[in-house]
């Protein structure tokens, strides 16, 4: 919309005015003329002449909010079935999208129907109890999905039958390849919750376009200064050459198309040189930093990627993904040195930033005499006094964080630090 249709007079009786404002052009003309017949009387009307007015124009227009809302409804669930299908197309989906789209096509449900539909379906071969919902249109879905489904209501021994069914069968994806293995664009975000990994056992997958936050820029220098030098390994995938190694000096190169995607993706040469590159590592951790097409790529050839304890991927912005990288290079250690594990959860900055890993605690103090700032780590409400490193130097736990702006990163890290530290008890 213009500033000039801002700035001018709302004519609801115009039916530009809703064609502006995105309504359908039959809506929009049903609108405005329902705001014709049932103009606004002038302010000198009796107020029971304006409130008869307006409820008559609400009551013409009624129809047509029923009918946008009609169309919305119809716009959702083609939407919703529409992205079942692709996965199930690609090969991402599973069982339960294979019922949904049962549901439609045999027995003409909608969205809402053909999800009951495989909720029956889905609890018949978990070997679950019959649980219908409440409504009459997803209790019959209900009902035929859990028959389709092997399940029998009138048998009193259904449940334990099929429950002995489940525990032989085994859910199946639909692409067999890697039937038991999830693919990247599935992983979850990364947290601080998982152990710290020895940076030997970690991974970490990255573009080579120079325009993307995830090519070889601040997040690759970033890995090489840290993870890099004590032993992580970074796989980039290029537009020309597909996977290569982080340890090599290529130029950078165009950005990955679509047609040039496929082409990788129908490389068997491609898996063949991503086992090579990750031969003789003992993964435990890994990190996919990619979206688009070359997390499509990478998708294709998943079935060389190792299982292991964490597998991640960065999602959404560029800065949200800086974010996630930097989150997961901070559970990265050395070979030899203890870190303690779990989720830090901090306190609202208002209230005096504190954060807290299981019983140790980390407290901002406020300024120290002269420069920095003073932070504590407390245990027990007490000094945390006695933990001995890895390396068995004694730790202070009073520390002086040099700037404010790395207060939060200083704090996870002496957390942590204590936290896979030894205490030695009072003598």
């Amino acid at each position: 919309m213009t500033r000039d249709e801002y700035i001018s007079p709302f004519d609801p009786c115009s039916t530009a005015t809703w064609l502006a404002r995105g309504r359908a052009p039959a809506h929009a003309e049903a609108l405005a003329k329902a705001w014709r017949d049932y103009p606004d009387l002038p302010p000198t009307s009796a107020a029971a002449d304006r409130m008869a007015r307006t409820r008559a124009r609400v009551e013409a227009i009624k129809p047509v909010n029923d009918a946008i809302a009609a169309q919305a409804e119809v716009e959702r669930q083609s939407r919703n079935f529409s992205f079942t299908e692709e996965r199930a197309v690609a090969g991402r989906g599973d069982e339960r999208d294979t019922a949904i789209l049962r549901g439609r096509d045999r027995y003409g449900y909608d969205w809402n129907q053909a999800i009951r539909y495989a909720d029956g379906w889905h609890a018949a071969q978990a070997g679950w109890n019959h649980r219908a919902p409440s409504k009459t249109a997803g209790r019959l879905a209900y009902d035929r999905g859990f028959a389709d489904g092997g399940g029998d209501v009138d048998d009193l021994f259904d449940a334990a039958r099929r429950t002995n069914l489940a525990t032989e069968r085994t859910p199946t994806r639909l692409r067999p390849l890697i039937a038991a293995r999830s693919f990247p664009s599935d992983w979850p975000k990364p947290s601080d919750g998982p152990r710290p990994t020895a940076w030997s056992r970690r991974v970490i997958f990255l573009g080579d376009h120079p325009a993307s936050a995830l090519g070889r820029g601040e997040i690759f220098e970033g890995f090489r200064e840290t993870g890099g030098r004590y032993g992580g390994r970074a796989i980039i995938l290029t537009a020309a050459h597909g996977f290569i190694s982080g340890a090599s000096t290529l130029p950078d190169g165009d950005e990955l198309t679509a047609a040039r995607a496929d082409e990788l993706i129908a490389s068997a040469e491609q898996e063949d040189r991503l086992r090579a590159l990750l031969a003789g590592i003992d993964v435990e951790d890994i990190l996919v930093a990619l979206h688009g097409e070359y997390l499509r790529v990478l998708d294709a050839h998943a079935a060389a990627l190792p299982t292991c304890r964490n597998r991640e991927r960065t999602r959404n912005t560029p800065l949200q993904v800086k974010a996630h990288v930097k989150l997961w290079m901070a559970r990265g250690r050395e070979a030899g040195s203890n870190v303690g594990a779990g989720h830090i959860r901090w306190s609202k900055a208002t209230k005096g930033l504190t954060a807290k890993l299981g019983e140790l605690t980390a407290r901002y103090q406020g300024p120290a005499p002269g420069k920095g700032h003073l932070v504590s780590i407390e245990q027990g409400g007490a000094p945390a006094q006695g933990f001995t490193s890895s390396d068995g130097n004694l730790l202070d736990p009073i520390i002086v964080v040099g700037s404010k702006a790395r207060l939060r990163d200083e704090m996870a890290r002496a957390l942590r630090l204590f936290g896979g530290a030894t205490r030695f008890a009072a003598r």
